[in-house]
């Protein structure tokens, strides 16, 4: 009798990187015999990542709750003025959200051999109902000091309940073996289109610095752009995928710094063709201020890219080494700097790190990670 496991998350209605890494393991699971599902706590057609046909799927309207549209609107009413009525709200829409994945799990919870929460909140929701909890495993994609007073200080220690918690950086695994001895470490599975990559024609890429991920003040990208006005970047380009909040301040960073010739912005790409822009550049570049994992890094090591990234807490010092590239001590732009402009003054030294990078890809394949969920869940009990 194949197992069944059920996910639960909030939405596949657009690009998140929660929801794809979920679906990429789900899909995985499915095709190796598991009988899988996944619970979305919103409704809608949920098709942005594309998942296996032979998965079930479930979804609860969170936002249908008496509370998102009883409460909320009297207090945009009479709280108009309320410095913390945003907070409040949300709030208000946690609480309905419990309230409706706690029905629906109490009347379904039976039908699975394994519940995966695939977010810190849905976990510590869970973590309060022992029953549901003690065939729950929590899947931490975020770093351990979100959560503040409530989801954090208050709720956390119930952690203690699930069945296990599944961390993807070794920091975490730390913190939450305090709460559960059932923690393991378990990177992101990367999925296609990285996976089906096999070799690399190294001679056909260009000379592209690269960066993909959003453009947003934590993402620090008006660092890297600060870097390469103070390099000669000779043939060189710089470019930047994604989008976000700080994208029309980096484009005005970067007339500033007279670099448009030397910086193109692409926009939000599909990821076959950020895997296509990852294969014709070499070095990706990384500045990021906190990350859970990083796992664009791992993408740009599958598609033979050297890294040079700041080391944040708390994953690129579980990625990143001599093999692959550099690890910069925090805020250390004039170590970045030198690291960058050695490997653009060397050719040979940059040809011999990308392909050591991507041979160090192998070490990341989905076969490794789906090894270790295969044996959690025919082995971890509570």
């Amino acid at each position: 009798m194949p197992k069944k496991i059920l996910f639960i998350y909030y939405q596949n209605l657009k690009p998140g990187g929660v929801a794809r890494v979920m679906i990429n393991l789900a899909n995985e699971l499915c095709e190796n015999g598991y009988n899988i599902s996944i619970l979305f706590l919103m409704e809608g057609e949920h098709t942005f990542y594309k998942i296996n046909p032979k998965i079930k799927i479930h979804t609860v309207d969170s936002f249908g709750h008496w509370g998102f549209n009883k409460v909320n609107p009297v207090l945009d009413k009479y709280l108009k003025k309320f410095r913390y009525r945003y907070s409040l709200k949300k709030y208000v829409y946690d609480f309905g959200q419990w309230d409706m994945m706690n029905e629906w799990l109490k009347k379904n919870h039976s039908q699975f051999d394994t519940i995966i929460s695939c977010w810190y909140k849905l976990s510590a929701q869970i973590s309060v109902n022992k029953t549901i909890a003690s065939k729950t495993l929590a899947w931490e994609h975020s770093n351990f000091e979100v959560g503040g007073k409530i989801w954090g200080n208050l709720l956390r220690p119930k952690y203690k309940n699930l069945k296990g918690i599944i961390c993807i950086n070794k920091a975490s695994v730390d913190y939450y073996k305090t709460f559960n001895h059932n923690t393991f470490l378990i990177p992101n599975l990367i999925g296609e289109p990285f996976e089906n990559l096999e070799n690399i024609d190294f001679s056909s890429k260009k000379n592209h610095l690269i960066y993909v991920g959003r453009l947003d003040e934590d993402k620090n990208v008006s660092s890297i752009i600060d870097v390469i006005s103070n390099i000669d970047l000779k043939d060189f380009i710089f470019k930047i995928i994604g989008e976000g909040p700080d994208l029309e301040n980096l484009k005005r960073l970067a007339e500033d710094k007279n670099l448009q010739s030397k910086i193109i912005f692409t926009g939000q790409l599909s990821i076959d063709q950020i895997k296509n822009e990852l294969l014709d550049s070499k070095i990706f570049l990384f500045m990021s201020k906190t990350e859970a994992f990083g796992m664009v890094l791992l993408e740009a090591m599958f598609c033979g890219n050297a890294l040079v990234s700041y080391d944040c807490n708390y994953g690129p010092s579980d990625i990143i080494n001599q093999n692959n590239g550099f690890l910069v001590p925090m805020n250390d732009k004039k170590k970045f700097q030198e690291n960058l402009q050695n490997l653009i003054n060397e050719p040979e030294v940059l040809n011999n790190l990308i392909q050591s990078s991507f041979q160090e890809s192998f070490q990341w394949r989905k076969n490794k990670t789906f090894v270790q969920w295969d044996k959690i869940f025919n082995s971890t009990s509570r």
